[in-house]
């Protein structure tokens, strides 16, 4: 495809999965020749299954201890991938280009006080005067600062304050389409000319117990033991299994890139969202409509990673549709590997597409039994994402 200076490319990834933290066993796990291990807790959240977070080292991308004290789980976690794309872009200490570089986050709702919320249904069940025990125990329970913290801005705020991003911020909610929105938005800005580099990315913490229980409350979880996403049955529940996740890039337009003699993993070609009725077909229809800018890729050394959820349903059309749409080109459920994100699921996706198309890698099977080997090394790649309630997305990229 011909270039130009506006084009967008990728030149950072920070990525924390269940399989690691940073490039380097991301990059392993997508050039290797075997299918990765999966790595999953079936226990602490009994019976629900969850890919849970590697060890970390907070320190290396939040240095100060006040600043890990102050976040929750999740906005740390975006915080530290946030660091780890500006680090892996060669921007982490160039304050000039920090400052001037556009942020935009997708973000879920702050961690919850789960002693307190215990405390109030465990007195509510001795009082009938709820409403005034309500008010008496947000006043006297809560610390002052959990108030500001379940602002979803505020990840953005800490990513200001901790790696000094002080352009424009953005922050988007709205489950997968805000993952989804944040990415877009970012490209068409940049194709536009209204930004010359962006960060972008999202955080998801699936070992909370608010968020075990709103999967719950929809039926929503596979139960028990782990299952391969392609196969996971009706017999043992809702078909997802969350899983904990940062992911941020940085994406550039090319002049601002080239300029700098960044490093290149990608080039997006082509982004789109949409969301609607999924009764009648609708749903293929849309989709049908965002892979259009794949239509003449190469199926040989083209990887589809498809953000299936596991929703058993979705899961069964996004497989028939990509089998007809992207036939002879081999699919990665990348979901199936390091879990369900929701906000950060579309950006997790481009942040393995960037890095399969940076190494030019053969990406193994991450579902043997159901998904076909690559015989060519990656040029191009789309990837999806179905969101479990509403949303898609699809993004194609070509490498350099």
């Amino acid at each position: 495809m011909s270039k130009s200076s506006n084009d967008v490319v990728i030149t950072g990834v920070g990525i924390v999965t269940s399989q690691g933290v940073g490039v380097e066993p991301h990059v392993a796990l997508l050039s290797a020749g075997t299918s990765p291990a999966v790595r999953v807790e079936t226990e602490k959240f009994s019976p629900y299954p969850v890919h849970p977070l590697p060890e970390i080292d907070w320190s290396q991308q939040i240095a100060k201890r006040g600043d890990q004290r102050q976040m929750e789980n999740w906005q740390r976690l975006g915080v530290f991938a946030a660091g780890l794309a500006l680090d892996d872009a060669g921007l982490k200490d160039n304050l000039e280009a920090c400052g001037s570089m556009d942020m935009i986050v997708a973000a879920g709702g702050g961690e919850r006080d789960i002693n307190v919320d215990s405390l109030i249904v465990d007195e509510a069940l001795k009082r009938n005067d709820r409403e005034q025990l309500l008010n008496e125990k947000l006043t006297t329970e809560l610390r002052p600062t959990l108030f500001l913290a379940q602002l979803s801005n505020l990840l953005a705020g800490n990513i200001s304050i901790v790696h000094k991003v002080t352009g424009s911020s953005r922050t988007f909610m709205g489950e997968e389409a805000a993952g989804i929105s944040a990415i877009e938005t970012a490209f068409a800005r940049i194709k536009a000319g209204q930004s010359s580099h962006t960060l972008v990315g999202g955080a998801f913490s699936a070992e909370r117990l608010d968020i075990i229980l709103l999967i719950e409350a929809i039926q929503g979880h596979a139960l028990g033991d782990w299952h391969p996403i392609w196969s996971r049955s009706k017999d043992n529940g809702g078909g997802m299994i969350l899983g904990s996740v940062g992911a941020f890039l940085v994406l550039e337009s090319r002049e601002f890139a080239e300029a700098r003699g960044a490093r290149i993993y990608a080039s997006i070609e082509a982004i789109g969202g949409d969301r609607g009725a999924r009764d009648g077909g609708k749903l293929e229809a849309r989709l049908a409509d965002l892979a259009k800018p794949a239509a003449d890729l190469d199926p040989v050394s083209t990887v589809v990673f498809s953000g299936t959820s596991g929703f058993h349903d979705l899961v069964a059309r996004e497989k028939a549709f990509l089998e007809k749409t992207f036939a002879g080109a081999p699919v990665r459920a990348y979901g199936g590997l390091v879990g369900h994100s929701i906000e950060a699921q579309f950006p997790l996706g481009l942040a393995l597409a960037a890095l399969t198309l940076g190494e030019g890698a053969k990406v193994p099977a991450f579902d043997a039994g159901a998904e076909q080997p690559m015989t060519a090394a990656a040029k191009s790649a789309v990837v999806t994402t179905i969101g479990h309630s509403r949303g898609e997305g699809v993004a194609v990229l070509s490498a350099e």
